[in-house]
C-alpha cells in the first residue's frame, strides 16, 4: 500500500505539473492575442500585481506600466487617435512558438522561453499611416519569462522580451536597421516612458544581436554538469 501511495501522490505530482504548464502556455499564447488586437486592458490583467514588462531597456512596472506600454505608446504609434484595434488595412500579428516552459518544485512560481515572431504593416489603401514604420515589417525575439499563481491562477510575474531582428519586408533584414530604438527618458517626463531605464544593460537593437541566457538544464547533460560544479575542489 506504501509503494502505491507513493507512485499515487508521483502522479498527481505529475499531472499538477502538466496543468500548469499548459495553463502559462494558454497565458502567454492570449498575450500574443491581445496585442495584435491592440486590446491594451486585456494584456494589463494577464499581468500579477507586482509584474513588470522589459522592452527594449526600459522596465514597465505593474498593470499600470503594462499598460502605458501596451495602451499609449503602442497604440499611438500604431493607431489613428480614437481609433482602436483591429483597425482598417494595419496587420499587427503575433506567432509565440517554441515554448519551454519549467515549473518551480512548490508549484507556485515558474519560468519560460518562447520565440515570437511578427508580421506588421499597413495596407497602402489606409488613410492614416504610423510614422516611422515601413508599410511592411517583419521581427522577431525571445522571451525569458517570470510567472507566479496568484489565488491560483497564472499571472506573468516579469515579462522580457529581448528583440533580436527586424526587418522592412521590401528590403530585408540585410538591408534594414530596427525601426525601434530604446527610450531615453522615464515617465512622468515622458508619457510613453518606462519606470526605469536599465543601464547597466543598454539594448541596443538590430543589426546587433543579443545573448539570451537560458532559464533551463540542457537535458542530457544539465544534471551531470551540475553535480561537477557541486563537487568540492
Amino acid at each position: 500500500m506504501a509503494d502505491t501511495d507513493a507512485r499515487l501522490a508521483a502522479l498527481e505530482r505529475r499531472v499538477q505539473e502538466l496543468e500548469d504548464i499548459n495553463a502559462i502556455r494558454r497565458l502567454h499564447w492570449a498575450y500574443g492575442y491581445y496585442i495584435d488586437f491592440n486590446r491594451a486592458e486585456d494584456v494589463a490583467n494577464l499581468f500579477a500585481e507586482d509584474g513588470e514588462v522589459i522592452f527594449l531597456s526600459g522596465i514597465y512596472k505593474g498593470r499600470e506600466g503594462a499598460y502605458r506600454l501596451y495602451g499609449t505608446w503602442f497604440k499611438s504609434l500604431f493607431l489613428a487617435p480614437g481609433e482602436e484595434g483591429p483597425a482598417y488595412g494595419f496587420l499587427l500579428d503575433h506567432f509565440q512558438m517554441q515554448d519551454i516552459i519549467t515549473i518551480a518544485p512548490d508549484g507556485q512560481t515558474a519560468k519560460g522561453r518562447f520565440r515570437g515572431m511578427l508580421f506588421g504593416g499597413s495596407h497602402e489603401s489606409r488613410e492614416f499611416k504610423p510614422q516611422g514604420l515601413p508599410l511592411q515589417f517583419m521581427e522577431a525575439g525571445i522571451y525569458e519569462n517570470d510567472y507566479v499563481k496568484e489565488n491560483g491562477v497564472w499571472k506573468i510575474k516579469r515579462l522580457d522580451y529581448m528583440m533580436q531582428w527586424q526587418g522592412d519586408y521590401e528590403a530585408g533584414w540585410s538591408k534594414t536597421t530596427a525601426h525601434l530604438q530604446p527610450l531615453t527618458e522615464c515617465y512622468p517626463a515622458n508619457p510613453i516612458g518606462p519606470d526605469e531605464i536599465r543601464t547597466e544593460e543598454l539594448r541596443q537593437t538590430w543589426p546587433h544581436r543579443h545573448d539570451v541566457p537560458m532559464h533551463f538544464a540542457h537535458p542530457r547533460f544539465g544534471a551531470a554538469l551540475a553535480t561537477q560544479v557541486q563537487e568540492p575542489a
